[in-house]
């Protein structure tokens, strides 16, 4: 689509939209591999560089971080920060697996939701948190979503949603796989609204997720080489009895077969954001 021609990613080390200078690496300094070019890559450097190798290959963001890349400054506001997971069907291990992972990811939830400005344009914001249970979709992950849905509407704001996650949370069995209908009809009544919705999928975003809200917006963008589907590879081979094209189910295979709208790497999500905010003011 021409109109979104500025969201192609380049295939270099990126700060602000201009090529990074190199980074002085102090002796000792802790790096990361990187799955992509197979380079050690210095932390600070990739922390500069919002955790983007010079290669382009994009590592998980957490919520947080990526909502002080996106937002305006001190223009979020969390909503619905006390809704978190309960054991409904008393899954073995289950309550003791979540606070392991509020621990190691520092969210109550999967997914964080809020109101924010994104280049002075008002919106309702969720961003959902890889390093919780992959941002497996629960209830209480379908709640938040919902209500941020349902408050879009009553306020006429648009949306706009970061999503990340490996499907539904399967410690909540049926109660998981109903959140795909209830956040789907929230969607449903905000676009009813006339109301704009802009998702935007991140590595990996795959099962419920994917089968419900990630793939109902009004334009859909996704990372540089984000997994987007909804079974795993293997589990699609084994039942088609089939080998799957190479690439297949990342962002840019998902892309040339019309799944998503663009590619936008994240040296330009702030300003992609804003202009398709701005151009869809008001509905």
């Amino acid at each position: 689509m021409a109109w979104i021609h500025f969201l192609k990613p380049k295939n270099q080390l990126e700060e602000g939209g201009r090529t990074a200078a190199p980074v002085q690496q102090d002796a000792g300094e802790p790096e990361k591999n990187c799955p992509n070019c197979h380079k050690d890559i210095p932390l600070s450097r990739l922390w500069a560089n919002n955790l983007v190798c010079p290669c382009g290959y994009h590592f998980r963001m957490k919520a947080r971080q990526r909502i002080k890349m996106i937002v305006d400054k001190d223009s979020f506001c969390e909503r619905y920060a006390g809704l978190t997971a309960g054991n409904p069907l008393q899954f073995p291990g289950y309550r003791e697996k979540v606070d392991t992972v509020r621990t190691a990811s520092g969210e109550e939830e999967a997914v964080v939701c809020g109101t924010a400005r994104i280049g002075g344009q008002s919106c309702c914001l969720f961003v959902m948190e890889p390093y919780f249970m992959m941002g497996s979709m629960g209830s209480a992950v379908g709640e938040k979503i919902t209500a941020l849905f349902e408050y879009a509407a009553e306020h006429r704001m648009p949306v706009v949603g970061f999503t990340v996650s490996g499907g539904a949370r399967m410690q909540e069995g049926l109660l998981s796989l109903m959140q795909m209908a209830k956040t789907s009809a929230a969607v449903k009544r905000h676009s009813d609204a006339g109301l704009f919705y802009l998702a935007i999928l991140t590595d990996p975003t795959t099962g419920g997720v994917t089968a419900s809200f990630a793939m109902e917006a009004d334009i859909i963008l996704a990372e540089p080489g984000a997994m987007v589907g909804f079974a795993g590879a293997r589990v699609i081979e084994q039942t088609t009895k089939k080998t799957l094209p190479r690439g297949f189910q990342k962002a840019e295979f998902v892309l040339e077969h019309g799944f998503v709208d663009g590619i936008v790497g994240r040296a330009n999500q702030k300003r992609a954001l804003t202009e398709l905010l701005k151009m869809h003011h008001g509905g």
